[in-house]
């Protein structure tokens, strides 16, 4: 028998840009205090912790929660590319399903360099080389532009000749990014944008200009799970259940098909997802809120079909009828997504939690979803790995 699991508390650090920041550890024991102040659950209490992170050393996990508390218990450090803090989550939930634990802390942080993403380490095998030579084989591969540009400009030019669809698809899921962010104090950018500011800002590869792509950025988030049990114990009443949650990796189907849409993960999405579902027994159609990997635009709009938040090839229809934003069928991304909060990997699955807590509790303020009760966060990281979460109010 598995154990219910509830997000008992979040907490998350306004993301900034690179050198504006605290330090790593500094972030990381914010978020994590915040949680526990949400939650109402001393640091005391919690049995096991997961530190999700990608840019730091060895048990960096240990010296954020360190500021928090020296209780003694285990703490697990958790690197899985973009996906480091929704599996923190995936790991911390399965200890409090197995009743192992009781309440269980994931935590995610990243202090980045500016830039687009690179390996530091050259002297080894890069942990994408599959992904870059299915890349090489579908549409060549250029040495002097950066590997994410060219994962994912060219998964949006093959959905452009796929579907008939133009570029101005990929910049309308910018301009709603941006529109959403308006509302979101913990957005980074909350300037307005309009269709010709992205179609005019600089052509970085393929369709993708500037303000297609998220940029690097540093911060913390964190939630706190716990057991049905402990939270009717301690009367923990602002709750929300993790209803479903799935981590899936690469096939296949990633490196064979020839397709960049496969490459970037598709189908990740697409088995992460159906398996979440089934937990909880939902399908899409039932999400009234969702918070997705938009690293670019063009990924944003191939998970919307990878998701089942519209058919195959609907994508274009789904943006131009506003079936993702505020009075359409599921606002998408209400936080302004990576777009605009940016990008700190081990953060960024941990933050979208956040997110949608929030709308399940109805706390979003400004940017509340009416009657929100069903939510589903999805957090992918190249390399590869896939985390869909279901979460019910």
């Amino acid at each position: 028998m598995t154990t219910k699991v509830l997000v008992a508390g979040v907490g998350m650090v306004k993301f900034t840009k690179p050198g504006k920041s605290e330090m790593y550890d500094v972030m990381g024991a914010r978020a994590a205090s915040a949680a526990l102040a949400d939650a109402g659950v001393d640091y005391g209490k919690v049995q096991q912790a997961y530190a999700g992170f990608v840019s730091g050393d060895t048990c960096s996990g240990q010296t954020a929660l360190y500021g928090v508390g020296l209780t003694g218990i285990p703490i697990i450090n958790v690197n899985n590319a973009c996906a480091s803090g929704s599996t923190a989550l995936f790991l911390a939930r399965q200890a409090v399903a197995s009743g192992t634990v009781d309440v269980a802390l994931a935590v995610g942080f990243e202090q980045m360099s500016p830039g687009a993403l690179a390996s530091t380490n050259t002297d080894r095998t890069p942990t994408t080389v599959r992904h870059d030579e299915a890349t090489r084989l579908s549409r060549g591969w250029q040495a002097e532009v950066p590997q994410g540009f060219q994962y994912f400009g060219g998964a949006g030019a093959e959905y452009m000749e796929k579907y008939g669809v133009s570029a101005e698809l990929f910049g309308k899921v910018s301009v709603k990014a941006r529109n959403h962010a308006l509302r979101n104090p913990y957005a980074l950018f909350s300037e307005p944008l309009t269709l010709d500011d992205v179609m005019q800002s600089p052509h970085m590869f393929g369709p993708l200009t500037r303000l297609m792509c998220c940029p690097p950025t540093c911060g913390a988030a964190a939630a706190v799970v716990v057991s049905e049990t402990f939270a009717r114990r301690h009367g923990l009443k602002n709750t929300v259940e993790i209803a479903g949650m799935s981590l899936s990796t690469d096939d296949a189907l990633s490196f064979d098909s020839g397709s960049m849409i496969e490459v970037v993960g598709a189908g990740l999405t697409r088995r992460a997802a159906r398996e979440a579902y089934v937990q909880a027994g939902i399908g899409p159609e039932d999400a009234d809120v969702v918070e997705l990997h938009d690293c670019f635009s063009t990924n944003e709009v191939i998970c919307y079909e990878a998701l089942g938040l519209c058919p195959e090839g609907g994508a274009e229809k789904f943006v131009g009828d506003g079936g993702n934003t505020y009075g359409g069928r599921t606002v998408t991304n209400p936080s302004g997504g990576l777009l605009s909060k940016g990008h700190p990997l081990g953060a960024t699955g941990l933050a979208q939690i956040s997110e949608i807590a929030w709308h399940l509790r109805g706390t979003a303020g400004d940017r509340q979803v009416p009657g929100a009760r069903v939510g589903i966060q999805h957090n992918i990281g190249l390399g590869g790995a896939c985390v869909v979460t279901v979460l019910k109010k």
